[in-house]
């Protein structure tokens, strides 16, 4: 015959099963644990370590590319393509007794449209004035010239000749040579990098492993922008290069 058990020996027992149910979770996700942080020093140690270099230089643009844009309206289309034919003669007369060649101009063709009256949202069909326009674009590789032309510009605009100026646009000519000696200087920072990481955790860079190039920057001097597609500023003559890669070495500890 089985004795029955108190129920104070019943809620003892469950205590103790609450217990060591506990205690075998915790044992458990402890040993879990401690074997992902065993993978990730292995991982880390695997790839070894991943360190970026730079490397920069100072470069002149050697190319001016100067779009002006002759505009205007009068009431008749005839009148509109007339006038912008003397204001891009003007236009050119100032570029050429300026020094540019006639060879280094390009002048597009002559474009036309009406400009409708509009009354509360809604198009009256009726034509206010007719909009003509025709650029003048200089392509030459002397850019101190363009600069200084570009800051005359203001005496066309004096005489009465409608044209936008949105400035000349610089560009280096030389880049695709700087790009592979930027590279090997980016490359020999990173090493330099490495060597001081691993020096002072006592270890040692080993091979590389890996190397990715990052995009090149083309900036003013001394600006810090960037972008990760890239950036090409064409506002000034001088210039800052800068390229970057990223390596990874492998590190020994004996």
């Amino acid at each position: 015959m089985t004795i029955p058990e108190s129920p104070i020996i019943q809620i003892e027992r469950r205590k103790a099963i609450a217990l060591f149910a506990s205690v075998l979770i915790l044992a458990v996700a402890l040993f879990g644990g401690l074997v992902k942080i065993g993978w990730g020093i292995s991982a880390r140690t695997d790839s070894g370590i991943v360190v970026t270099g730079s490397a920069r230089t100072e470069a002149v643009a050697d190319n001016a590319v100067w779009t002006l844009s002759v505009s205007l309206s009068r009431p008749k289309v005839a009148d509109a393509v007339s006038q912008v034919g003397n204001d891009v003669a003007a236009v050119t007369k100032y570029l050429t007794d300026g020094g540019i060649p006639d060879e280094a101009l390009t002048l597009g063709p002559v474009s036309t449209y009406g400009q409708e009256e509009w009354v509360n949202g809604n198009s009256t069909g009726r034509i206010l004035n007719y909009r003509a326009s025709r650029d003048v674009t200089v392509r030459t590789k002397d850019v101190e010239l363009v600069s200084k032309l570009s800051q005359g510009i203001g005496r066309i605009l004096q005489s009465g000749v409608n044209v936008n100026n949105y400035g000349p646009q610089y560009y280096i000519s030389t880049l695709a040579e700087l790009r592979p000696q930027l590279l090997e200087e980016a490359m020999k920072d990173a090493k330099v990098r490495a060597v001081a990481i691993t020096k002072a955790v006592g270890s040692h860079v080993g091979v590389v492993t890996g190397v990715k190039s990052g995009v090149f920057q083309v900036t003013t001097p001394d600006s810090t922008m960037t972008s990760d597609g890239g950036t090409y500023d064409t506002t000034t003559i001088k210039k800052t290069v800068t390229s970057t890669v990223s390596v990874t070495f492998t590190v020994n500890n004996d």
